[in-house]
């Protein structure tokens, strides 16, 4: 049972880290499992340091606690914290934004990027300003901004879903996936990297539709209900965004599918709670968005600050989380993916 050990195993290692709402790549995360070792790197002081937050969309639970995360980790070192962004996640909405706060001189921008490439003349524009900028949750091109804080490495979140669903189905049938927009970097990502171990471990699994709710609540739930009524075969649906998970999950619950489609994905505890009482979901993923959001500041604040200059090798202080260390391109790996079921979801509150 492949899953079953992965969950035993991340579940030892973020024990602690789950009480504080901590969890989360296989790449450079903290330099043990403590999470608490700074050696090699400096504590980070950023007093008046500007750090703006600027996600996919506002009114997103998933944003409201990457945010949450940036400003407390903002206050821990004296920064000042700002959050902007679209009611609705396009790029075009952002490009406003980032042109904003470049006139406004902030130290630096934190974005979650809509499109790779749509917003990366703006955030140049930003940089020769000498605006910092890192993006998180969601990348550009690695040429339009300083630092990419990685959630979760891709190879770990496409498996791990892959993992979840195959448990569930026996490892073969018909699975669709329900995504956010057909731009978004980090999806894209996760689904090909989901496609290629589907191939090679679950040979009787087929992924049968990509299907993109846009990140939008009642988008996400028409799509749940044309997937299932398209393919009349679906044993599984899987949802790698935060929106689209609970959209599918709130459809299924009171549907005639219940207990016959398996669904997981990418949700936070306080919206998938219910859905895993009342057995619509055995089981689904994520790192701490809370987490992410901290780490991203304490980042920003090392590179406006000058203590480091996003080179590869170049190590920092993340406050509670630990040293981090900038991979090859310009990337910070926050830490491995968690698998929550109902064994360990009261224990997490965000």
């Amino acid at each position: 049972m492949r899953i079953t050990k992965r969950v035993r195993s991340l579940a030892a290692v973020a024990a602690v880290s789950a009480l504080a709402l901590a969890a989360c790549s296989d790449g450079g995360g903290p330099a043990d499992d403590e999470g608490a070792d700074t050696n090699g790197a400096e504590e980070t002081s950023a007093e008046g340091v500007e750090v703006t937050f600027l996600p996919k969309n506002l009114g997103n639970p998933y944003f409201d606690a990457s945010s949450e995360g940036g400003e407390n980790a903002l206050e821990e070192i004296g920064g000042v914290f700002a959050e902007v962004g679209p009611s609705e996640a396009t790029p075009d909405a952002q490009v406003s934004y980032i042109n904003t706060l470049t006139q406004q001189g902030v130290d630096a921008i934190a974005v979650s990027a809509n499109d790779p490439n749509a917003i990366c003349d703006a955030l140049n524009e930003a940089r020769d300003a000498e605006v910092k900028v890192v993006t998180f949750d969601s990348d550009t091109d690695s040429e339009c901004r300083d630092l990419f804080i990685n959630q979760a490495e891709a190879n770990g979140i496409g498996e791990t879903l892959a993992d979840i669903i195959a448990e569930q189905i026996d490892g073969e049938g018909d699975v669709a996936v329900l995504s956010a927009s057909a731009n978004a970097t980090n999806q894209n990502t996760w689904i090909e990297k989901m496609e290629e171990y589907v191939e090679g471990e679950y040979p009787d699994m087929n992924i049968v539709e990509i299907a993109y709710g846009d990140d939008d609540d009642q988008t996400s739930f028409d799509k749940t209900a044309a997937l299932l009524q398209s393919h009349g075969e679906l044993k599984g649906i899987v949802a790698p965004t935060t929106v689209g998970l609970a959209a599918a999950a709130r459809y299924l619950s009171t549907s005639e599918y219940k207990g016959d489609v398996a669904l997981t994905g990418l949700g936070t505890p306080n919206q998938m709670r219910e859905y895993i009482e009342d057995e619509t979901v055995v089981e689904f993923a994520l790192w701490n968005p809370e987490d992410l959001g901290y780490l991203t500041a304490y980042a920003a604040a090392a590179l406006a600050s000058g203590e480091i200059n996003g080179d590869e090798g170049d190590t920092f202080d993340a406050g509670d989380l630990g040293s981090y260390t900038v991979e090859e391109d310009g990337v910070v790996y926050l830490g491995d993916p968690f698998v929550y079921n109902e064994s360990n979801i009261d224990d997490f509150d965000f």
